[in-house]
C-alpha cells in the first residue's frame, strides 16, 4: 500500500474512534444515565472531570484526522510537504490519545466516585499513585462486593468499569494509528504519496 493511500485509511479510521471516545466520556459525566449528578460535580469521578475523551481521544485527534486524510491525496512535489506536516498532526494526536489512555486507566483502576454505606461521597477504592497496580487485590477482581460498597448511583461501578475500558480500548488504537502515520508520514517524506498517474498513452 503506498504512503497516499495509507494516510487516507489512518485519517478515516480516526473519525469514529474519536466519536467513540467523545459519546464515552459524555456518558461517564451521566452515571447510570442520571442527569442529577452531573449539577454537582464534586459527586462525579474524578478522572471524568479530566475529560479525556473529549479533549485527548476525541478533540485532539479529530483535527489530526482532517489533515491526515487530506493528506492521501496526490498534489505538489507528490504531498511531500503535507506529509511532513502530517507527522507533526500525528504527533499531536499521538498525545491526545496518551492523556486519554493515562487518565481512562487511571480512572478504572481508582474506580468510581459513589456514596458509600456510610452516607459519604468518596472514592472508596482510590489507590495512591505510587502504589497503582493491578493485583488481585483489586476492587475490580471483586465483582461480589461493588453493590454493598458504592450504593448511589446505581451500578455506577459497571458503569465506569466498561466506559473507562471502551475509552482504553478506543484511545490505544488512536495511539497506535497516530505513530504508524508517524511512521507513513516520514516515508511519503522521502518517496511522496506514489499515487498514480492519470496521464494516458503517449
Amino acid at each position: 500500500m503506498c504512503t497516499g493511500k495509507c494516510a487516507k485509511c489512518i485519517g478515516a479510521s480516526l473519525y469514529p474512534l474519536a466519536f467513540c471516545c467523545i459519546v464515552a466520556n459524555l456518558f461517564l459525566l451521566f452515571p447510570n444515565f442520571e442527569v442529577d449528578y452531573v449539577q454537582d460535580t464534586t459527586k462525579l469521578t474524578p478522572e471524568v472531570l479530566y475529560l479525556g475523551g473529549i479533549f485527548g481521544g476525541g478533540i485532539m485527534i479529530l483535527f489530526p484526522a482532517i489533515h491526515i486524510h487530506a493528506t492521501g491525496s496526490r498534489g505538489c512535489c507528490a504531498n511531500r510537504c503535507g506529509m511532513f506536516l502530517s507527522i507533526a498532526f500525528a504527533a499531536v494526536g499521538a498525545l491526545g490519545a496518551g492523556y486519554c489512555l493515562i487518565v481512562s486507566s487511571l480512572g478504572l483502576v481508582n474506580g468510581p466516585m459513589c456514596q458509600t454505606g456510610m452516607g459519604n461521597w468518596s472514592q472508596p477504592f482510590f489507590t495512591e499513585l505510587e502504589e497503582l497496580e493491578l493485583t488481585e487485590e483489586s476492587y475490580l477482581f471483586h465483582p461480589d462486593m461493588w453493590d454493598s460498597v458504592c450504593k448511589k448511583p446505581k451500578d455506577v461501578i459497571v458503569f465506569n468499569v466498561v466506559l473507562f475500558a471502551l475509552l482504553i480500548g478506543f484511545s490505544g488504537i488512536e495511539l497506535v494509528l497516530c505513530l504508524l502515520q508517524m511512521i507513513n508520514g516520514l516515508f511519503g517524506c522521502l518517496c511522496g504519496t506514489c499515487g498514480k498517474s492519470r496521464a494516458g498513452p503517449v
